[in-house]
């Protein structure tokens, strides 16, 4: 661990010597790539070089314990180094996660796709609370939210809703929600009050981006039509929706939310890109089974990950068997120690799986 420590630190030191000259400051395109490898790679060596510093603090203060006859000035030392060595062991946890090999789509944007399941309108109704607590959500991360298309019933409820969430890292944090999300409640559409089980499913895709899946257009339908819904002026009044049928696989993709043709078939692409990267993904992720039964919350999306129990006012996530009595939060977007927890499970299992291989 400790070469390849060493092999960072020289490395990033050689990048901030590339961007201070003038060749490379004058190419944007290197210029940009050396910048992401240096944000990637400065907290390893900030937490390694903190890590060199304990370990001279460690070695200094035995030194002068050998030669200091003060009681106080060696208790001092003493209290030094405990605190230094302290330290270490917490550092050599952080180094090792962040050693861990790195999800490339990390640092993507996502595409999100919600769908009601079992449940007629009760699910269409917990599917818009389960979009708007992600916006929430979004929102408290300063992310932008757009939405794709959307397929609403007409007492508040939604069938079905694609948006994509931009912002830095969100796919790293997101990811960990693609499953079966299963409510418990009476259905302000039931009247003998009796607790209803409903369930809806969340897909999350990383943005693709050109470079990653190639489309061809003459493998692409494209229709359009007078979008439906609450749109607005001009929406719901000329053929600006967008409805792209993909030949070879049959997938197929409409985006209304957009008063321009133009962006609606550009959003309708990114979409369609997307779904042909994650099943991709998934064929991978299929051929490592094994590896992927010990992820977290990043395998079979016809997996129950999470129960949202509104006459307990609790939220259970059954892969890391987390409950927190604090579902109204939750619902408005307050969802970050659950993610936290997730991220935490996913890393101890991979360090595990290290431990084990070494």
């Amino acid at each position: 661990m400790f070469d390849r420590l060493e092999d960072i630190l020289h490395r990033f030191e050689e990048i901030l010597l590339l961007l201070s000259e003038p060749d490379v400051a004058n190419d944007p395109a290197r210029f940009q790539k050396l910048m992401k490898e240096q944000s990637n790679l400065a907290p390893i060596v900030e937490a390694y070089k903190e890590y060199k510093t304990c370990q001279q603090t460690v070695s200094d203060s035995l030194e002068m314990l050998q030669e200091e006859k003060d009681e106080e000035m060696r208790e001092l030392l003493k209290e030094e180094m405990s605190e230094a060595k302290s330290r270490i062991e917490e550092l050599e946890t952080e180094l090792k996660i962040l050693l861990l090999p790195k999800d490339p789509n990390d640092d993507k944007n996502v595409i999100v796709e919600i769908r009601a399941g079992a449940g007629g309108d009760e699910a269409a109704l917990f599917a818009a609370e389960i979009y708007r607590m992600y916006v929430h959500y979004a929102e408290s991360r300063r992310w932008k939210v757009e939405t794709m298309d959307v397929e609403e019933i007409g007492i508040g409820g939604m069938k079905y809703v694609s948006f994509m969430v931009s912002g830095q890292g969100a796919y790293s944090v997101l990811k960990y929600e693609s499953g079966v999300h299963r409510v418990q409640r009476v259905p302000e559409t039931e009247s003998g009050g009796r607790i209803h089980t409903s369930t809806i499913t969340v897909a999350i895709m990383p943005e693709a981006e050109d470079v990653d899946v190639e489309i061809d257009l003459n493998d692409c339908k494209f229709d359009v039509f007078r979008a439906s819904g609450n749109g607005g002026q001009c929406v719901n009044t000329t053929d600006s929706a967008v409805r792209l049928t993909h030949l070879p696989t049959g997938i197929v993709i409409s985006c209304q939310d957009e008063k321009s043709q133009l962006k609606n078939k550009d959003k309708a692409l990114k979409v369609l890109r997307a779904k042909l990267y994650d099943m991709e993904m998934q064929k991978a992720h299929d051929a490592e089974a094994d590896a992927r039964r010990s992820q977290i919350g990043t395998g079979d999306r016809s997996e129950k990950i999470i129960t949202y129990n509104f006459p307990q006012g609790r939220v259970t996530d059954h892969r890391i068997k987390l409950t927190l009595y604090r579902l109204e939060s939750i619902m408005n977007g307050d969802i970050q120690e659950i993610l936290d927890s997730l991220i935490a499970a996913d890393q101890a299992a991979k360090l595990a799986q290290m431990a084990e291989a070494s």
